[in-house]
């Protein structure tokens, strides 16, 4: 399953390459060392210098030029956890701009704008509150969310147009229970309540399986949400919603808005 993952990300990167995705100066490769451990070193060293968009660019050299490195699976971590830096960070990049704050705006309206979430306005900004400045410069991200689930593999893909930022793992449910096709988040909740059989669960109870998240599809009774039995994560369990371990969860709600089109496939 996970060559599958790393043989998949490394196609998406080649993409990129060839003009789909980010543009980045190519890292030169260094003599010495197995295939890919100079570039992988390079990359270390360029991401704890700050040079985040190099290091980017160096992670994903190494997985179109060498898929079979022995490090393949820790550098495709390395790259999820970069891509997650850089997104939550002020960083600019092609897909971030600068809004500046004019009379009248409030985060809710310049949110509905750019359709992003409070947090990606807020984390990358270093905002502790709602409060925006008139001349405040606000750097926002513009890539277009999306989400795929392949339940074959219990994996959800998280995307910025064509961009892959983190590959999750997650549960769906068994005997085919969870839902193939096209559907957009239409309800975000935090800490829910869980309704079943007529009682409402609350979210402090160890009987609520919704964990501290949940992403309502726009069809009833399905939706992305954390959970309370980790344990499970990775397999297939009863009921058809998409389970992710709640830090996970938490994450993605972070990233992304309400209309998020998510593609479950078999």
């Amino acid at each position: 399953m996970r060559k599958r993952m790393v043989l998949a990300l490394a196609l998406s990167v080649m993409m990129m390459a060839a003009g789909c995705g980010q543009a980045g100066s190519k890292i030169p490769k260094l003599m010495g060392g197995g295939p890919g451990d100079d570039l992988y070193r390079q990359a270390q060293s360029l991401d704890s210098e700050g040079k985040s968009l190099e290091a980017k660019t160096a992670y994903q050299q190494i997985l179109a030029d060498h898929p079979d490195y022995k490090n393949i699976e820790q550098v495709q971590q390395d790259l999820y956890n970069l891509n997650m830096k850089i997104l939550f960070s002020n960083i600019q990049t092609p897909k971030a701009v600068i809004h500046p704050v004019a009379i009248g705006d409030t985060l809710g309206k310049i949110c509905k704008q750019y359709n992003v979430t409070m947090d990606m306005v807020k984390i990358p900004n270093g905002m502790n509150s709602e409060v925006v400045r008139v001349g405040q410069h606000l750097r926002i991200w513009t890539g277009k969310f999306s989400i795929h689930v392949d339940k074959s593999q219990n994996t959800l893909v998280l995307k910025s147009d064509d961009d892959i930022l983190k590959i999750y793992n997650v549960s769906t449910g068994s005997n085919n229970s969870t839902p193939v096709g096209t559907f957009k988040i239409a309800t975000k909740l935090v800490d829910p309540v869980w309704y079943k059989a007529g009682a409402a669960i609350p979210p402090e109870s160890p009987e609520n399986v919704l964990g501290s998240r949940w992403m309502g599809f726009d069809i009833p009774s399905y939706g992305i949400h954390g959970t309370v039995q980790p344990d499970k994560i990775g397999q297939q369990v009863p009921a058809g919603c998409v389970r992710m371990r709640n830090e996970d969860v938490e994450e993605l709600f972070k990233v992304v808005p309400r209309g998020t089109e998510v593609t479950i496939v078999d």
